[in-house]
């Protein structure tokens, strides 16, 4: 029946789901966009087809580039490639644990291969070169280099926290969520059970803890606590939602902001405090990644409803038959008011998905779930493009490349 509803979506005129993939988002007309830690919205017009973006904490400088830099094609994962070894490597050995099952389950999204690419720190390692301008207070002379060592290596570590951070709420969202799968392998309680991914999970954030520890960075502690707080209280609001709030855009975004952008905004945040640097371009950071973090989610829910089992490594429609509602279906029920009683019975029933599919097959939501990505993505590249100027050629590689990665993020299949 799911194959039958797809099909109709997929050859409807002009709203095809399929089609929507393929042309790039033309966003007309105000939309609200996130814009504080607070969730506060605020209203920017789209124009002649591009979007006027708000200026960041008044900041909108431009950042220099060369000739060379410009025209050369960027890889953001290749510049960091022999770092995200060196990451990959270490964290493996932080899990080690005592008890054999206990350290195989926790290693289990640690092992090369598992993960194609790792895009939290990617972001992260990225970041820190771009931030590697204007360190107050320039050390004594030979000493220079130590310091610089020593810096990458504490940001580096910040990659490792927040990997294993992301990687414990896997495990734990899993085994509340009953998954099986996982993009290119199997979940981790599928395999090992319930009590035993659950420990690895805790096993995880307490290696994260020990980690944090070490930093000696009571801001930086702070931050990385914080998101632990937000992922428990984003996952307890997907679990105890009113009907009233199941419905809201920004209930849902909150929520959103909880669950996935916060690691990756105060881990970016955390990263530019230990470079040392000031609290308005630790604002930049944050916002590049509380944004980016957004839009990566939002294109997440359009590929739920889009994308193959086999591209995604997962099953489609896996969101709405776990009964979770996200932003196509949010958007398809402000187009068609008739769907609020279809999501209100949930969809333990199957007819119920064939009519929801079938709205949001007649709607725009695929599109405006779409535009809203873009608009997020272009906030993350504003904050870049916002940040001191730098003739650094490492660092205006790397700025491009985190900008290059906000389009990466919008226009991916998977």
């Amino acid at each position: 029946m799911f194959c039958r509803v797809l099909s109709r979506i997929s050859t409807a005129p002009r709203k095809s789901l399929v089609g929507l993939i393929l042309s790039p988002p033309t966003p007309t007309g105000s939309s609200q966009i996130l814009l504080s830690n607070h969730y506060l919205y605020s209203t920017f017009k789209v124009s002649g087809g591009r979007d006027t973006l708000p200026s960041l904490l008044g900041l909108q400088r431009h950042f220099h580039q060369s000739s060379s830099v410009v025209e050369e094609q960027l890889d953001p994962f290749s510049l960091v490639a022999n770092e995200l070894s060196l990451v990959a490597n270490r964290l493996q050995a932080m899990v080690v644990a005592e008890v054999p099952k206990l350290a195989s389950a926790a290693e289990y999204f640690f092992k090369m291969g598992v993960e194609k690419k790792r895009f939290r720190p990617t972001v992260l390692l990225l970041m820190a070169t771009a931030l590697n301008v204007n360190i107050p207070e320039p050390p004594a002379a030979g000493v220079e280099d130590t310091l610089t060592t020593d810096i990458r290596t504490r940001q580096q570590s910040i990659a490792e926290i927040s990997e294993m951070i992301h990687v414990a709420s896997l495990l734990h969202d899993d085994i509340l969520d009953g998954a099986d799968k996982r993009p290119g392998i199997g979940s981790l309680n599928a395999i090992m059970g319930n009590k035993l991914a659950l420990l690895a999970g805790d096993f995880l954030l307490s290696r994260a803890c020990v980690g944090l520890a070490a930093l000696k960075n009571t801001e930086v502690v702070s931050l990385l606590a914080t998101v632990v707080e937000h992922l428990v209280t984003g996952e307890t609001m997907r679990m105890t939602t009113s009907s009233g709030q199941k419905f809201s855009i920004d209930y849902y975004m909150q929520k959103t902001y909880f669950k996935t952008a916060s690691l990756i905004s105060n881990s970016c945040k955390a990263i530019a405090i230990l470079a040392g640097q000031t609290a308005e371009v630790a604002m930049l950071a944050s916002e590049y990644g509380k944004n980016v973090g957004l839009a990566f989610q939002l294109i997440d829910d359009v590929l739920d409803f889009t994308g193959t089992s086999t591209s995604l490594g997962k099953g489609s429609l896996s969101d709405i038959q776990h009964g979770i509602i996200t932003a196509p279906i949010l958007f398809a029920m402000e187009e068609f008011p008739q769907l609020h009683a279809v999501v209100y019975q949930g969809f333990d029933n199957p007819e119920n998905i064939d009519i929801a599919l079938e709205y949001l097959g007649k709607s725009n939501a695929i599109q405006r779930t779409r535009e809203l990505a873009t608009k997020h993505a272009n906030l993350a590249a504003a904050a870049i493009n916002s940040l001191p100027e730098s003739n650094d050629e490492n660092v205006i590689k790397s700025r491009r490349a985190l900008v290059d990665l906000t389009q990466r993020v919008i226009t991916r299949s998977k």
